[in-house]
């Protein structure tokens, strides 16, 4: 029997879900790190009784936990990776982001943080090592402060090539590194960047997630501040897939590990509003890589529902048909076992949720 495990991230500790295989019901235990913000957490596919969360606390500051035990019990590690002194004002605010390494490197994590920073542990977060060459990368001084945080976020692994590495920066733009980290070039090249002077600037565009499909690893996916992109060719150039959304503004963002022409978004009202569209809870979806889209309600509330999906609150469980799950800023936890087409509530009245993550045993 398949069984998913969900980490529900919120802003006063972490909730753990575990399909019963029992008609939809599941069993939640929590709040796990109670009173943290935990912006990230996950289980690990490739040992999937350890998993890490980043989390932070307005008086105790920023910590990783670690788990080993599938996400039932946690413990901090003694180390946070922070920039050297004098890179920027504060080495660190918080960590934002933890993504696995290569799959041949059990031991290798990454971690992306507030200010913008990328930092490599080949020790399962014992210790970390800054990535100089994309933390002190020449395009350096275009970076700056979102709205929500001076975050680096969105780290991938080209599963193919496992050298090759993707980091997103709100406000930088999405990076690439062909040898492991040691240079990068950005990768922004067809994206309107209207938070700046310059539409079609090189850096400092306000990327707010990015994804990539392990089944065609050079087809990637981006939500941005201005719109909704598909690359073909590892982030080379960009063409934009927003028309047919009811908005170019959002967050979520999540396509298929065995579909690369499926992408589903979660479109957000404005910059200024930061809630659905017209009051209407819609997930959309695209077959064809964003050619044309469809809206996926059945099951969601479709007036009257003033909430927020942020970046990391939407995930799926790696399935084929996959099952694909969100959170949202009034609590509420959702998801959908056929591919979107019905999506029933897990939980309600949950704190703020900030991070969703899925996997399938």
């Amino acid at each position: 029997m398949n069984e998913t495990t969900l980490l529900v991230g919120t802003q006063k500790g972490l909730f753990r879900l575990q399909d019963t295989g029992r008609g939809g019901r599941w069993e939640m235990a929590g709040p796990l790190i109670e009173g943290y913000e935990v912006l990230h957490a996950w289980l690990d596919p490739r040992d999937r009784s350890r998993g890490l969360a980043a989390v932070n606390h307005a008086i105790w500051g920023a910590h990783i936990y670690r788990t080993a035990d599938a996400g039932l019990s946690w413990e901090p590690l003694a180390s946070v990776p922070m920039h050297r002194p004098g890179l920027w004002q504060k080495r660190m605010k918080a960590v934002w982001h933890l993504a696995p390494g290569p799959s041949d490197a059990p031991e290798t994590v990454f971690a992306g943080i507030d200010p913008a920073g990328l930092f490599r542990s080949d020790d399962y977060g014992q210790s970390w090592t800054p990535i100089s060459g994309l933390n002190e990368h020449p395009s350096r001084d275009t970076w700056e402060p979102a709205r929500g945080g001076f975050s680096l976020h969105s780290i991938l692994v080209d599963p193919q090539s496992p050298r090759r590495l993707y980091a997103s920066i709100s406000a930088g733009g999405v990076f690439r590194s062909d040898d492991g980290g040691r240079s990068w070039q950005p990768c922004n090249e067809g994206v309107r960047a209207e938070n700046l002077p310059g539409r079609c600037a090189v850096t400092g565009h306000n990327v707010h997630r990015t994804v990539l499909c392990p089944r065609r690893p050079e087809r990637l996916y981006r939500q941005c501040y201005n719109g909704v992109y598909r690359s073909d060719d590892r982030g080379g150039h960009w063409t934009e897939i927003t028309p047919g959304l009811p908005s170019d503004f959002g967050y979520a963002l999540v396509t298929p590990a065995g579909d690369p022409d499926t992408v589903y978004v979660l479109p957000i009202e404005s910059n200024h509003l930061r809630t659905c569209c017209d009051g209407r809870l819609r997930v959309y979806r695209s077959r064809d890589a964003g050619e044309t889209w469809a809206p996926l309600t059945q099951g969601l509330p479709q007036q009257h529902a003033y909430v927020t999906v942020l970046r990391e609150a939407m995930g799926d469980d790696g399935a084929d048909t996959p099952g694909l799950y969100f959170g949202t800023s009034s609590g509420h936890l959702f998801g959908s076992h056929d591919g979107g087409e019905q999506w029933q509530c897990l939980a309600e009245f949950l704190p703020r949720i900030l991070s969703v993550t899925a996997l399938r045993r």
